[in-house]
């Protein structure tokens, strides 16, 4: 699909700005090599919607979603020639003490619902649709933890946009050709509990830069080291803040000594997670990096991007059978559609 045609697509944003859930899948998969494979994730990703209806309208007040990323190598598979200007696979950053890696990852599907049940159930029919065609890298449940906290203890996602600032903060708008996509990073963490454990309330709260029981903001503009708070918030030149939109999720397996946060963050403009990341792991000034990674290690690393409704259907046709046609109702708004030949 030459780039032409994604000028052409409607914008309709996937539902990147639903509601925290109870619960949610995160489902990193790698693709399968050869024609057959790509024809299996195309037919994947043509049924998505299809299968968030029909598992969805079950309980509609389960709000079930789905949202699908795709990752830089397999965008180029897909859609040769037209790839979003800031896509490109997860950078590793190696600081003074802690390291954020790469890890691999063609396809992310992150389900939300408020039952287990049917995010469960939306993961199984979307395996059996891809079969063999791609391969699941880490999959990794998440829950509501109480009200909205971290396995930590701390609430988490207190600075998420909200209202007019949401899709300012997580929806390309400056960019005609992908305009209504996101860029997304996801992250799993795993937590040394014993080791924060072993903290007083009042270390903790240094650390993450809120308190513990009403999580009202602590002010470190004085402090040696800055808090976690204040590393992962990026300013523009004016020193406005430039947001993210993070859904993060605790996870676990007590019986396995496995406690964890998921992060994954949207965002219209990839640098300014990179950024928040760069400023975690290297530190502020250089080497005074993020006290909360002493107790939090990174162990996964992945970067893909989130395409419109529109897109997302138009990368399920092969490039050969994609033309754009004209749209009497689109083409009042200045845009057109993309449709198959027969």
């Amino acid at each position: 699909m030459d780039q032409r045609a994604w000028e052409r697509v409607p914008i309709e944003a996937q539902s990147v700005d639903a509601p925290l859930s109870r619960a949610a899948v995160f489902l990193v998969m790698e693709a399968g090599a050869g024609d057959a494979a790509l024809a299996g994730i195309r037919d994947a990703l043509g049924s998505v919607g299809d299968l968030v209806k029909n598992v969805g309208f079950r309980d509609l007040g389960g709000r079930l979603s789905c949202v699908v990323g795709i990752g830089a190598p397999l965008w180029d598979r897909l859609s040769p020639g037209a790839r979003p200007a800031e896509l490109h696979p997860f950078t590793p950053i190696h600081g003074p003490v802690h390291t954020a890696p790469s890890t691999p990852g063609d396809l992310l599907f992150h389900l939300r619902a408020e039952r287990e049940d049917m995010t469960f159930e939306l993961e199984r029919q979307l395996l059996d649709v891809l079969g063999d065609s791609a391969r699941v890298v880490d999959e990794t449940v998440g829950f509501r933890y109480f009200d909205a906290r971290d396995l930590l203890g701390f609430v988490d996602g207190t600075a998420n946009p909200v209202g007019a600032e949401l899709p300012e903060a997580a929806v390309i708008g400056d960019d005609a050709a992908f305009a209504g996509g996101s860029y997304v990073v996801v992250q799993k963490y795993l937590h040394d509990m014993a080791g924060w454990a072993a903290l007083t309330t009042e270390q903790q709260e240094a650390i993450i830069g809120r308190t513990k029981l009403d999580n009202i903001e602590l002010d470190d503009d004085d402090a040696p080291r800055k808090s976690h708070k204040t590393l992962a918030t990026i300013e523009d030149e004016d020193g406005g803040e430039l947001a993210i939109l993070r859904d993060n999720m605790p996870f676990g397996r007590p019986g396995a000594g496995e406690f964890g946060t998921y992060f994954i963050g949207y965002s219209a403009r990839l640098w300014v997670i990179e950024q928040m990341l760069e400023r975690m792991f290297v530190g502020e000034p250089e080497g005074a990096y993020d006290r909360l990674l002493d107790f939090s290690t990174a162990v996964t690393g992945t970067t893909f991007f989130v395409p419109t409704s529109a897109m997302l259907d138009a990368l399920a046709e092969p490039p050969a059978k994609a033309v754009v046609a004209s749209d009497p109702a689109a083409s009042s708004l200045g845009i057109g559609s993309l449709r198959s030949r027969p």
